[in-house]
């Protein structure tokens, strides 16, 4: 008998889009993919040679559970260039991408019936996460003329005895927008709970610069990786940072339920940031070059953009006019015209009416999408 912890996780559907492109590829049809957030560059020589050395060179055991101290130590040395923060190895834990950081995060810090506060719209998995460890998830509205950020006063409303953290996420999966320094110190003001921030997307900001949580409040975890700047989707590589006093509990988590990330990927990890910089400048430049092509067509055609996304690689765009079923939306346009797209709704109810489309893609491929999808607004008419 199937759990009904197991049925109750709901599906992600931007992956059901991509299966269905991928289905569709298969009978022959060329698919336009702007519905997945993952980069379409090769990882950088340095980091693919660093794996290759290791494996080589016999670095294919288990490491300690919060993971290799050279990639620990590197981890920290970036934070306190980068933002000026103060950390040590022992305040960090590397997993097997940042899914993982999140869960074992949850499983430290939940008991049944905990809440913890998410954005909505948000990232789709975080609900999931917060669930399969007892947690309540609790969703506060944002809005689009404030380009999804919190407002302190709806955070407020939904504080209670039970709740545990707050999630923040910047830049944002789905809007791509990056929380002012204001809005991530009012966030930081709420000292009773924790503050997750999920910095996945930190380095791929085009205009000034992300800030991380750790320069505002120390009663914060941190979770980061190498899937999005490095172009390391596949690698699985991800790092917790957390407040000294979760050290021992996290490492007998990891412990029991993964032993350690893999080590070679490790040390991959170790040469991503100490030698991979010109590539991901290089990156992020042609980012940008799709970034301002992407938001100018889809304005052309009649989307509408409430705030300028300045970061990741996503643009969520007003689609009201066309429609109010983002999810049958989606799937019309893959079937009608080969373009995905991901569905507002995925992202939670005040999504819908939105489409995200993504960016890491061939400023060619995006250019041909976009056309595609005018030419099926325009012969479509409104929706049903």
């Amino acid at each position: 008998m199937i759990s009904q912890k197991a049925k109750s996780i709901k599906p992600f559907i931007v992956m059901d889009v991509m299966a269905r492109a991928e289905e569709l590829e298969r009978c022959g049809e060329e698919v336009i993919h702007l519905e997945v957030g993952e980069p379409d560059f090769e990882t950088p020589a340095v980091i693919r040679e660093a794996a290759i050395e290791a494996m080589q060179s016999g670095k294919t055991h288990y490491t300690h559970a919060l993971g290799l101290l050279e990639l620990r130590e590197e981890i920290c040395n970036h934070y306190y260039k980068e933002y000026g923060v103060e950390i040590t190895p022992d305040c960090v834990m590397v997993t097997n991408g940042t899914s993982p950081a999140l869960l074992l995060l949850m499983m430290a810090i939940l008991e049944p019936g905990d809440e913890v506060i998410i954005s909505n719209p948000h990232y789709a998995c975080y609900p999931n996460f917060i669930r399969a460890c007892g947690g309540v998830p609790i969703e506060v509205r944002t809005f689009p003329e404030d380009g999804f950020q919190y407002r302190s006063e709806e955070i407020r409303k939904v504080i209670s005895k039970r709740t545990r953290a707050i999630i923040i996420n910047s830049p944002s999966n789905p809007t791509g927008i990056v929380m002012t320094e204001q809005n991530l110190r009012d966030v930081a003001e709420f000292e009773e709970c924790w503050i997750i921030s999920d910095e996945i997307y930190h380095g791929l900001v085009y205009k000034d610069r992300a800030r991380s949580i750790l320069e505002f409040t120390n009663r914060a975890f941190v979770i980061n990786g190498f899937s999005k700047l490095f172009a390391m989707t596949g690698w699985r590589l991800g790092y917790l940072i957390f407040p000294k006093e979760f050290s021992e509990v996290l490492k007998n988590i990891h412990q029991n339920f993964a032993i350690s990330a893999n080590s070679f990927v490790q040390w991959a990890g170790v040469a991503a940031l100490r030698h991979a910089w010109d590539e991901v400048a290089k990156m992020r430049a042609i980012y940008n070059k799709r970034r301002m092509f992407m938001i100018r067509r889809l304005e052309e055609i009649g989307f509408r953009i409430h705030h300028e996304p300045t970061g990741a690689f996503y643009v969520f765009a007003d689609a009201r006019e066309f429609c109010s079923d983002s999810f049958k939306e989606a799937f019309h346009i893959i079937e009608k015209v080969k373009v995905g797209v991901t569905p507002g709704i995925d992202f939670g109810s005040a999504g819908e009416g939105f489409l995200r489309f993504s960016y890491a893609n061939s400023i060619e491929n995006i250019a041909r999408g976009l056309e595609r999808i005018e030419y099926y607004l325009k012969n479509r008419g409104k929706c049903e």
